[in-house]
């Protein structure tokens, strides 16, 4: 039985977006997609021409996004599921990337999804309810060689989304900080932007390619039900890790942190403060 939700989900088009999209209308929910590109989506369209709305959108323009929220809420009338999914990566060392590459990544990743929550809080609090899923990464607690700034970005992301998420609870409104692992989604192909190799970290590179593999991960679909989970709830969890391997994983960067500051709890503990 369908809850009659109606779903606005940034960057659709492809990847896990659109597994999500894919997974709210077969559950007979509405949805509304918003990306730059909205073609691929043209045969889900067809298929479910009165429950998924196709809308052009490029979330580091502050001002489409609040016109395109318009125009999704204009489309069904209201918006009981937001998932903040728009994003891409930059892929380099810090050294080597551009100011423009960084700002790029950052407009993106970060800043279009503030616009997003910005956008849609005003709709959810007049109607007194409304879940936001941020979508960020299991890496947030810790930068990783080469996806500094994908890290930042969400990193960055997970900390506003704790302070929407204590200022936004009084109106009725959650919000889930997604913490996502590696999923199929050609992040790594289309999503990408690389940066000019410098040959001083080609012998990191190929540490790095060695330990990543070439392993893709598991198809986005297999996420798409934990989301479907996660948005049924009626008191869900403040963030979430999809993935049983991110899990762990997640447990041992935190054991590994915790570990350091005692190590060095004695120099901390110097001063007061």
């Amino acid at each position: 039985m369908t809850s009659g939700k109606c779903w606005f989900i940034t960057g659709g088009s492809r990847g896990l977006g659109r597994a999500f999209a894919e997974a709210a209308l077969a559950a007979g929910e509405r949805v509304v997609v918003a990306a730059r590109d909205v073609e691929p989506l043209a045969e889900l369209a067809a298929a479910h021409p009165d429950t998924l709305v196709r809308l052009t959108l490029d979330v580091s323009d502050r001002q489409a996004v609040f016109e395109t929220v318009e125009r999704a809420v204009a489309a069904f009338g209201r918006l009981d599921v937001v998932v903040n999914n728009a994003g891409g990566l930059l892929y380099g060392m810090v050294e080597e990337a551009t100011e423009e590459q960084i700002r790029s990544h950052l407009d993106v990743n970060f800043f279009g999804a503030v616009w997003v929550a910005q956008a849609v809080v005003p709709h959810l609090r007049a109607q007194g309810s409304g879940h936001i899923l941020q979508v960020t990464s299991m890496g947030t607690g810790g930068g990783m060689a080469s996806v500094g700034f994908y890290g930042a970005g969400k990193a960055a992301l997970d900390s506003v989304s704790e302070a929407l998420a204590m200022e936004v609870e009084q109106f009725g409104i959650k919000v889930t900080i997604v913490q996502m692992g590696g999923y199929s989604t050609g992040l790594f192909t289309a999503g990408t932007t690389m940066t000019s190799s410098d040959p001083m970290y080609a012998a990191l590179r190929a540490q790095l390619a060695e330990m990543w593999g070439d392993d893709a991960g598991p198809d986005p679909s297999t996420a798409a039900e934990v989301v479907m989970e996660l948005a049924a709830l009626p008191d869900p969890p403040r963030r979430l890790i999809v993935g049983s391997r991110s899990f762990d994983l997640v447990q041992e960067m935190d054991r590994a942190r915790v570990e350091q500051y005692r190590a060095w709890e004695t120099l901390s503990r110097m001063v007061p403060g």
